[in-house]
């Protein structure tokens, strides 16, 4: 997978879907789900772990997925199925490894050498799980830390739960990790999706997790259910009317050039070329969403 094309994959929901579950490897198909994390970590018990890294690299291998983005979440290097867990990972062709509990950038490391040795292509990327306090405090150092490294994931469950803190829908405690990690991964190139709300009955409050998000600037949302992927969707995307602004705001300041000028104005407001990339960017983001969105609409 090359930068340009990855830059504008969307991402607004990523879903988690237990690997040693057939029937939810089987739903995944028919899920508008941007993404999907096939987990080996913690939605697998102890005896089942063999089986079901088997049939998430079956899954994987089967190419049924269509446009989605593909991941397997592993167990830790450290634990006892991690290093059979990357060695197939890294020849089951999917788009990246999700790593849990990352907490410093030797992690990662080590995780990109096992992918190496293995074989694993270069485009099989790694995505890093933000979920510890020493994590969040590495953040820059782990964002930092090797080529392969596609993006960051907030786990805010097990976050909340080692600061002790509070896990409300406004995440109020947790507002400096969920910013630091959305600075690591800006700062890096990287790509930041938000952590999972785990009260499925509380609708507005999800609503509400993933307008904020949004607003602090995460790509898209982890997601534990399917009913949860309409919101998440929505939240994430960019509005008709913020794509039919940015298209008005490319064609004036390519006008503009035309006529010798660097900048121009679109409904009163001054535009320069730190707007028009992002204009370009959220325009093809849409056409991603759009070309995502029919292929689901006919499976």
């Amino acid at each position: 997978m090359s930068n340009s094309s990855a830059a504008v994959r969307p991402r607004r929901s990523v879903i988690y879907m237990p690997s040693s579950n057939a029937r939810a490897l089987e739903k995944a198909k028919t899920l508008a789900a941007d993404g999907l994390i096939f987990d080996l970590e913690d939605a697998v018990a102890s005896d089942a772990k063999a089986s079901a890294r088997s049939a998430a690299v079956n899954a994987t291998k089967s190419g049924a997925y269509g446009k989605r983005e593909v991941l397997i979440r592993a167990n830790a290097l450290d634990t006892e199925w991690g290093d059979e867990d990357v060695k197939a990972i890294a020849a089951s062709g999917a788009h990246g490894i999700v790593i849990p509990k990352v907490s410093d950038p030797e992690t990662v490391r080590d995780v990109d050498a096992a992918l190496r040795s293995a074989g694993a292509p270069d485009d099989l990327k790694i995505w890093a799980m933000m979920e510890t306090p020493k994590g969040i405090i590495n953040a820059p150092q782990i964002a930092a830390s090797c080529k392969r490294l596609a993006g960051l994931i907030v786990g805010t469950a097990d976050l909340a739960k080692d600061l002790h803190c509070a896990h409300p829908a406004d995440r109020w405690p947790m507002l400096f990790a969920l910013q630091a990690c959305i600075l690591a991964a800006r700062a890096n190139g990287l790509f930041a999706l938000d952590g999972v709300h785990v009260d499925l009955h509380d609708e507005a409050g999800f609503e509400s997790a993933c307008r904020q998000g949004r607003d602090l600037g995460f790509d898209g949302k982890t997601l534990i259910h399917p009913k949860q992927i309409a919101g998440a969707n929505t939240a994430f995307a960019p509005s008709q009317q913020d794509v039919e602004r940015a298209k008005r705001l490319v064609a004036a300041h390519k006008d503009a050039a035309a006529s010798g000028q660097g900048v121009t104005v679109v409904d009163g407001k001054l535009v320069e070329g730190l707007h028009v990339r992002e204009a370009e960017r959220l325009i093809a983001a849409a056409e991603m969403i759009a070309a995502l969105e029919s292929e689901n609409s006919a499976n």
